[in-house]
């Protein structure tokens, strides 16, 4: 797993700034992925990505993280949040902070744009994997790809009929 834990050394002195302007954009509408920081910017405390959705549109799927906390707080708009079997809907202003193990899922309600802040804490190197997922909807590699660096980036992904009639 790429979990970098937290390091007083390391960027100890430095904060982490970065520019709007300056995030690499991953996807395009109706799935957009601004990555902020990633574990190995700040010493291991935490990754950050902006994730913008249109329509109603699919954000992560069913998964949990073995080692992370995952926060998200909506910036504008409406999401649905699958935390454990709960789905929440969340709107602009709102925090919704799922635990380490817990199975959750997120995607802008029906109908509905979503703009979302997600935190995990402690940090894992992340930025790949969201590449790794443009590639996928490139079609460049197949979906079943992810399969083989669960572990590398601490996303396990589940099944969850609660989520499936949620969004259905």
């Amino acid at each position: 797993m790429s979990l970098i834990l937290p390091n007083p050394s390391n960027n100890a002195n430095e904060s982490v700034i970065v520019r709007s302007g300056d995030a690499e954009v991953i996807g395009r509408a109706p799935t957009t992925i601004r990555l902020l920081a990633d574990s190995s910017s700040t010493g291991g405390a935490l990754s950050t990505q902006r994730v913008t959705l249109a329509n109603g549109a699919d954000g992560a799927k069913p998964h949990r993280h073995g080692a992370s906390a995952e926060l998200f707080y909506m910036l504008d708009g409406t999401a649905q949040l699958l935390s454990g079997e709960q789905v929440v809907t969340a709107e602009r202003g709102d925090l919704v902070i799922v635990p380490a193990g817990l199975p959750h899922a997120f995607a802008a309600a029906p109908g509905e744009d979503a703009d979302i802040l997600i935190v995990i804490t402690p940090g894992v190197e992340r930025f790949e994997y969201f590449r790794h997922l443009e590639r996928i909807a490139y079609g460049k590699v197949p979906p079943e790809s992810l399969l083989d660096v669960q572990e590398l980036y601490d996303t396990y992904f589940l099944t969850s009929t609660t989520w499936n009639d949620a969004r259905s």
